[in-house]
């Protein structure tokens, strides 16, 4: 057997891999052995059939699988060793064309090759790292939600602002009829609210489902239909009142301090704005990270120029799938998948040239932070090690618990490469200014 390679261009390569009778011969006489003690075929007993007969009706089928075999483990086995880091997977030329009866075949496949290049992370433009600060009006109004959320129902005659209002939403055609509490709070747009205003029990009133509510969920959780539903319903509903309460805020004292955070772990209302402050922007974190994965993934694609061989990753895609694609359809697909193809080759660079890799021992100890945090919400804070040992264990166990993992750590590691080495600005900001700021609402 014979592998040659014949380069076309930096991206683009062809594997010749030539293969001789006497590579295959031997496999084949024995699977063709085996066949004539166990074949059934009118006329002979068990195990006499004559060999060439045996040859005459499996031979070519035997030679093709034995060939075939030979092929792909001769094709894994110098893509290996030559070190080529290919794109896709080898594409075979003229299949169709093969003569089986031959005793020496030649088979070419097309290969894709990874691009070389160089990755600069700092760029003249620094990139924004937001740090989402907990404003007082943020404060405010968590506090104002709390008090709420833990006062008294007071019960009243007429609708004001800020109410909440308990009945049933109706509507016969769309089969709609539905008991609820809603706060005024949660509509969308004054016309909404103002119909509400000086209502009173018994009162009916008309609205629109289509923008009735500022989050579109809050539709299908009051008039309890399905989401997909919800999505598309624009009718008439009536809404008949039963009930008005408005919410008394609950004191600030110890007795809420506690049930919130726990005996003594709150004392005042300047501790409890610290508290709120810094579990804010505990959380905050996430989100200022996330956006600067994104921003530093676009600006890595953008600035990191390198060819991919564009035709033959084409032609791979329409035999990739499940499905096949045809050629205008692999085309749109490429066009739409490039960017993130440039990216996982820019990422596992970064990756090996930094050595970031997640090894075992991390992954057991992210695995063990895991459980030890879940445990905790549910009371659990002192778990032994066997314990936590054996959870363990079992999740290593599971492929896709590992996978999910082990992205996570990476995720988590190229942040912190990105923190230490990228050219970074912090811009210190508000929850509601950073919202508008990145998303423009």
């Amino acid at each position: 057997m014979n592998i040659t390679r014949e380069n076309k261009d930096a991206l683009n390569a062809v594997v010749t891999i030539a293969i001789e009778k006497e590579d295959y011969a031997e496999k084949v006489e024995k699977t063709l052995t085996d066949y004539r003690k166990s074949a059934n075929i009118p006329g002979f007993r068990k195990g006499q059939v004559p060999m060439g007969l045996v040859k005459k009706q499996y031979g070519k089928a035997v030679i093709a699988e034995a060939v075939n075999k030979l092929l792909q483990e001769s094709l894994g086995k110098y893509l290996t060793e030559e070190k080529l880091d290919v794109l896709g997977s080898p594409l075979p030329q003229d299949q169709d064309s093969i003569d089986w009866d031959a005793d020496n075949f030649s088979f070419a496949f097309d290969i894709g090759l990874s691009p070389k290049f160089e990755i600069k992370l700092n760029g003249r433009r620094a990139l924004t790292h937001y740090k989402i600060v907990a404003d007082d009006k943020l404060i405010k109004d968590q506090i104002t939600n709390i008090q709420k959320q833990y006062g008294q129902l007071i019960s009243k005659d007429v609708v004001s602002d800020g109410d909440e209002v308990t009945g049933v939403f109706f509507n016969d055609e769309a089969g709609i009829e539905s008991t609820t509490t809603l706060s005024l709070e949660k509509l969308k747009g004054k016309s909404n609210v103002k119909k509400f205003i000086g209502a009173k029990v018994g009162d009916i009133i008309t609205l629109k489902t289509k923008g009735l509510f500022q989050d579109a969920q809050d539709l299908t959780t009051h008039l309890k239909t399905e989401q997909a539903m919800a999505k598309s319903l624009d009718v008439v509903v009536a809404f008949t009142i039963n009930e008005i309460n408005t919410r008394g805020l609950a004191d600030l004292d110890q007795e809420l301090f506690d049930k919130l955070f726990g005996k003594d772990a709150v004392k005042t209302v300047t501790d409890l704005k610290e508290k709120l402050k810094a579990d804010a922007e505990k959380q905050f974190v996430q989100q200022s990270d996330q956006k600067l994965l994104n921003d530093i993934t676009e600006y890595m694609v953008e600035n990191t120029k390198f060819k991919l061989p564009a035709e033959f990753l084409q032609k791979w895609l329409q035999t990739a799938g499940e499905a096949p694609l045809t050629e205008s359809q692999a085309k749109a697909e490429y066009e739409k998948s490039e960017k993130s193809m440039r990216y996982q080759l820019i990422e596992s660079k970064l990756i090996v040239d930094n050595k970031l890799q997640v090894n075992f021992e991390e992954l057991k100890a992210f695995a063990g932070q895991m459980i030890k945090a879940q445990m905790a919400q549910f009371g659990q804070l002192n778990p032994s090690e066997k314990e936590i040992e054996d959870i363990v264990a079992r999740v290593l166990s599971n492929q896709d618990e590992v996978k999910r993992m082990s992205e996570q750590l990476t995720s988590q590691k190229l942040l912190n490469f990105y923190k230490e080495n990228a050219k970074l600005k912090e811009k210190k900001i508000s929850y509601d200014a950073f919202v508008k700021e990145v998303y423009g609402k």
